[in-house]
């Protein structure tokens, strides 16, 4: 590999000669040539409703999802006299329990629960007491323990577990002596628990689920409807590129003898992370865990879906090993913590020399034949693809330093640099100096450690090691798979919960937070702070979890799990996102208010396509430009806005600070530090900033981010923590292997007599997902309408309500558009609608389902008292909007009868009462002006201010969040109690912000990228100039108004925006066209200053603070 261009040498990288011999041989070449001829049967299948179709290399037999038709399979050979490696089959329920009782009695025991919850009851009672086969005589003389011990093994030595099950062994490591004459001294760490990770393969092709294993590669194509033009889709494992080079390789390879078995592949997914077990003491485990790319990621992402395999529990170094090291010979201090350090790289990978065996190694090459879902044998290959860790583990994986100088674990880029981010030097830099293991250097290294009696750390080490951060211990993965094509550094995959979420924008959340504490106005700060607390329990929570109701003291970032900085994330760019915020208005200059405003904006933008589950070539160019932007807007930020304050700790870092200093000066007498507040600065030199730059090419190779995402692995540690409390807090490894074990049995137990899932953990209503929305026809809380109006007979939101209720159902009625509801009907065409005792019907909850940019169905809930807005598709003629918005106040069905001469015409309708936003005039939004669609309710002097809409015109409920900036007013709603303020309260927020970053449906709305929408929107969309893609177009022009209600005073709000907007725009102009020449002198001393500040980067212990 040559020299980068920024002259560093990285000959030391391009050394892969192995020197060991006992590496697994490949075959020998022949000495007569060949020349081989490859006919590949490809098959393209047909597009589906979406515009979707299957790229088949080579025909497939088998196919899970039924998409391709069973007469376009490929033929394939049962080989039933080659025999095969399949596990045996386990008696059916309910051995080894003498009846059914006990089984479900015992199932129910072992589901996972510490707690006896109300649903955990529920369960007892539908599961086990009511169940069909339950029978109470069953339970005479019942024992637990004895049933326990009849689950691990019954007395007559007949296992129920299958091959894989536990083992305990002891992990030995070599600890070096600075001695020529002595050789190391080997250490023994006892209990680590493994399963053979060959026999979790047999295991899970003979498991049901295998059945939705998908054994051969394609490629997704995308038509687009609106214009024909095709592209390539990006989302599952076994649809990426990775995946269809490791089938292409190993179609390739020789054939074993006498063997026309198809050859498949089985997709390791490897997930680890040390985690607490409990909120209190120091219990913690280290669980390894395996998924196979070949289940589809929605299956793998729910943790009770039984696809996570926990193969092993990684241990620790035990404390007496201090002991050990600090009575070695001519031991220093910092000598000792170097060692210790290596000798916990060594025990890593000592664990996995252990789990990569004979076997395992044997069937990488060679593979194995088992029986597949179908019936058929095939020879089955297992392949490892991913590795997802968080960044010390990273570390360790790859055999490098930890926030070394160059710390990257897939490139050698050095630290100094990564504040090029975005930039076409960084980009390939990546590229030209990806990692090849130097295993020449690190023997030569290890020989002056274990021979010639050098420490760890010395010169004569470091020299050996060279450039790139290396240590002295050998990988595992590079040494025993290198050879059969593993890459050990591509498999580790960018994570968007620890280095993103956890860490750039927490970093950057932290930092503006730094910002508001340097500020000089003293007892205004104070108030500054309540006020932001005050916002952020205003936040109106939204779907199924996606943004939940934030806690106390958000601004001192107090337990606060990834899940809360993401939400931050999604809010905070809605909250700063106009100049005139309080927080900001007459304390910061308007230039850093705008570059505060478009940093955020495009860093939502940024996370929310990088989190996106499926992608398209049109996407990824989409991310890839928008990290450009962001890019730039983060030097931007640091070298103007930081620069022109003087920032330093938070109190929460001052007191985390001390804390740490007077533990360690108890151990070390004399030993003093400052009590004053240290300076900090934002620092761009980190590894997880320049992991933001890799998340295009991961992308591309192995699928979109939550096919990987650490936090599946974060899921899986629900089960353990819910078996921590069940053991004896003693060798916890074993007990919990032992929970996982009997939890393992009983689903394979009820998987071979086809038990059904337990009754309460079915789903509610599985057929209402197809409809478009469920109203409850419930009755019981019936509305007189003439009752109804005069007891609010003052209220302007009930003006003409009747009239335009019948209206109403007049257009749904007659058939007619209720898009374009602007016909008004006449005194005597009202009369013909009849209500049956002038009476309708009130429901508090509505679910709108919906069909999701990847295809799948979710839904809304509406309710008017506390998920009250909703968005429908405008309904102008050349909307400049793609949307209209409103506020759900009554959700309402009745019987209606139309009597207009002929036979009555008798019909249920369902309607809501909406109380209408409009979009807020010369208010420009998109990526150009980094600017949210605000919106402002439309005055009651608007005829359409109040009306009724037809629940099929929902699209999605909206998550709006009030423009604070604005305040709250009487301006579009007299001053007063009003039924369309359910709160009660007496005036209204002026202005809300639309929050197109709530979730990725509700941002690829905002574009026309989404595959699973509708044409129609999409094209909508396309056509819109306000929407997200706006300025990516260059046709922002300016917002027109819409039908419904705009008025002058929203025209004056934003005027004071403009000429801070273009001042912002010209100077954000100027920063993108600076060349890499010219960002020389100013980055390089940032660089340098920025290696000096936090040059060890901080890795928060998060993990006993991250609940799903």
């Amino acid at each position: 590999m040559e020299s980068s261009e920024d002259g560093l040498n990285y000959s030391n990288n391009t050394n892969t000669l192995n020197p060991l011999q006992d590496l697994p041989a490949l075959p020998a070449q022949s000495r007569i040539r060949r020349v081989l001829l490859t006919l590949r049967d490809t098959m393209r299948t047909t597009y589906n409703s979406f515009g979707l179709c299957r790229l088949y290399p080579r025909r497939p037999s088998f196919e899970p999802n039924q998409f391709v038709p069973s007469s376009l399979l490929a033929q394939t050979c049962p080989a039933a006299s080659q025999g095969s490696d399949s596990p045996p089959q386990v008696s059916p329920p309910p051995y080894p329990f003498p009846n059914m009782t006990l089984y479900r009695l015992m199932s129910w025991m072992n589901t996972g629960s510490s707690r006896v919850s109300e649903s955990k009851v529920a369960a007892l009672v539908n599961d086990v007491i009511l169940a069909d086969d339950f029978d109470r005589e069953h339970l005479m003389g019942f024992s637990v323990r004895k049933n326990l011990r009849e689950l691990d093994a019954d007395e007559s030595g007949k296992k129920i577990a299958f091959p894989d099950d536990w083992i305990e062994t002891s992990v030995t490591i070599d600890i070096p002596i600075r001695s020529k004459e002595e050789g190391p001294r080997p250490y023994t760490i006892h209990g680590f628990h493994y399963r053979p990770l060959l026999e979790v393969v047999r295991a899970a092709f003979a498991d049901a689920q295998a059945a939705a294993f998908h054994l051969f590669p394609f490629k997704h194509i995308w038509k687009d409807p609106l214009d024909g033009h095709e592209e390539r889709v990006y989302d599952e494992l076994y649809t990426s590129d990775a995946w269809l080079e490791a089938q292409d390789s190993l179609h390739k390879l020789p054939k074993e003898f006498g063997c026309s078995l198809e050859r498949v592949i089985a997709g390791f997914m490897l997930f680890s992370d040390a985690t607490h077990l409990a909120s209190f003491g120091t219990a913690k485990a280290w669980p390894l865990y395996v998924y196979f790319g070949n289940l589809t990621k929605y299956v793998c992402s729910s943790p009770t879906s039984g696809s996570c395999h926990l193969v092993g529990f990684l241990p620790s170094l035990p404390d007496n090993i201090k002991d050990i090291l600090s009575n070695l010979p001519r031991m220093s201090k910092s000598g000792m913590a170097s060692l210790h350090t290596h000798c916990r790289r060594e025990l890593f990978h000592a664990c996995w020399d252990i789990l990569l065996d004979e076997d395992f190694l044997y069937a990488y090459r060679h593979g194995i034949v088992l029986k597949c879902a179908d019936g058929f044998m095939r020879r089955v290959f297992p392949r490892i693809f991913t590795y997802s860790a968080d960044y010390p583990e990273k570390a360790l994986i790859a055999t490098i330093k930890d926030m070394g100088l160059c710390p990257c674990p897939r490139c050698l880029t050095p630290k100094g640099f990564f504040n090029y981010l975005g930039l076409v030097r960084d980009m390939k830099s990546r590229m030209n100096t990806l990692r090849v293991y130097a295993v020449a250097n690190i023997i030569k290294a290890r020989q002056f450690i274990f021979t010639l009696g050098n420490t760890v750390d010395g010169a004569k080490v470091e020299d050996a090691l060279g450039e790139g951060s290396w240590v002295a211990v050998l990988n595992q993965f590079a040494y025993k798979l290198g050879p059969f094509g593993l890459d050990p550094f591509r498999m580790l995959v960018v994570d968007l919960m620890h280095e993103c979420e956890l860490g750039t924008w927490k970093a950057l959340f932290t930092h503006l937070m730094r910002l508001l504490y340097s500020l000089p106005e003293g007892v205004r700060l104070i108030a500054i702070f309540v006020w932001i607390e005050a916002i952020f329990r205003q936040v109106l929570t939204f779907g199924n979890g996606v943004i939940r109701r934030f806690m106390n003291n958000t601004s001192e970032m107090k337990r606060l799990a990834a899940r809360d900085f993401e939400n931050i994330l999604q809010v905070f760019a809605l909250i700063i996102s106009f100049c005139a915020i309080p927080v900001f208005e007459g304390l910061l200059p308007p230039d850093h208010d705008a570059a505060v405003q478009s940093l955020l904006y495009h860093f939502a933008q940024w996370h929310a396509l990088a989190k996106l589950r499926i992608h398209t070539d049109s996407t990824l160019l989409f991310l890839e430009e928008t990290f450009k932007r962001l890019s730039t807007k983060l030097r931007k930020f640091r070298d103007h806005t930081c620069a022109a304050f003087k920032t330093v700790e938070l109190p929460k870092e001052t007191s985390a600070r001390q804390k740490r200093s007077t533990q360690h000066s108890e151990t070390n007498i004399g030993s003093t530090e400052s009590t004053g507040l240290r300076a900090k600065k934002l620092n761009l030199n980190t590894y997880k900033f320049h992991a933001m730059g890799d998340y295009m090419r991961t992308i591309r190779i192995f699928g979109t981010t939550d096919s990987f995402t650490t936090q599946i692995g974060e899921l899986a540690h629900r089960a353990l923590k819910a078996f921590y409390p069940l053991t004896s807090k003693l060798d916890t490894p074993t007990q919990l292997a032992k929970h996982e074990r009997r939890r393992r049995a009983l689903r394979r137990v009820a998987q071979a007599g086809s038990i059904p899932p337990s009754i309460s953990q079915l789903p509610i209503d599985i057929s209402s997902s197809g409809h478009h929305h469920r109203i409850a026809s419930s009755r019981n809380h019936p509305v007189a309408l003439f009752t109804f109006l005069r007891e609010h007979n003052n209220d302007p939101a009930l003006k003409n309500f009747i009239p335009k209720l019948k209206d109403h159902i007049l257009y749904r009625l007659r058939k007619l558009d209720v898009t374009y509801c602007d016909f008004t009907f006449s005194d005597e065409e009202r009369r013909s609608v009849i209500i049956p005792n002038d009476t309708i019907y009130s429901v508090q909850m509505m679910q709108v389902h919906y069909t999701t940019y990847d295809m799948r169905r979710e839904y809304d809930t509406v309710n008017p008292r506390t998920h009250a807005h909703v968005m429908v598709l405008s309904g102008e003629t050349a909307p400049k909007h793609p949307y209209w918005y409103a506020q759900v106040l009554g959700i309402y069905h009745m019987d209606t009868w139309l009597n207009e001469g002929t036979q009555p015409v008798k019909e249920r309708l369902e309607v809501l009462w909406v109380r209408w936003l409009a979009l807020i005039r010369n208010h420009k939004s998109g990526i150009n002006h980094a600017r949210l669609p605000k919106i402002a309710f439309v005055e009651e002097s608007d005829a359409d201010a109040f009306g009724f809409l037809d629940p099929g015109q929902v699209i999605r409920g909206a998550h709006l969040i009030p423009a604070f900036n604005s305040g709250r007013g009487v301006s579009s709603l007299r001053h007063g109690r009003s039924v369309a303020r359910p709160g009660g309260e007496l005036d209204d927020w002026e202005a809300y912000y639309a929050g197109i970053f709530v979730d990725r449906d509700m941002f690829m709305r905002y574009t026309h990228f989404g595959v699973g929408h509708p044409a129609m929107l999409r094209r909508i969309a396309r056509d819109c100039e306000s929407v997200a893609l706006g300025g990516m177009e260059g046709n922002v022009t300016g917002t027109s108004e819409t039908d419904v209600g705009h008025n002058t005073h929203y025209d004056l709000e934003d005027e004071r925006c403009e000429d801070i907007e273009d001042e912002s725009e010209e100077d954000e102009d100027e920063s993108e066209e600076v060349s890499d020449e010219e960002l020389d002198g100013l980055d390089l001393e940032h660089a340098a200053e920025d290696i000096d500040e936090d040059g060890d980067e901080e890795e928060d212990d998060f993990d006993d603070l991250l609940s799903f």
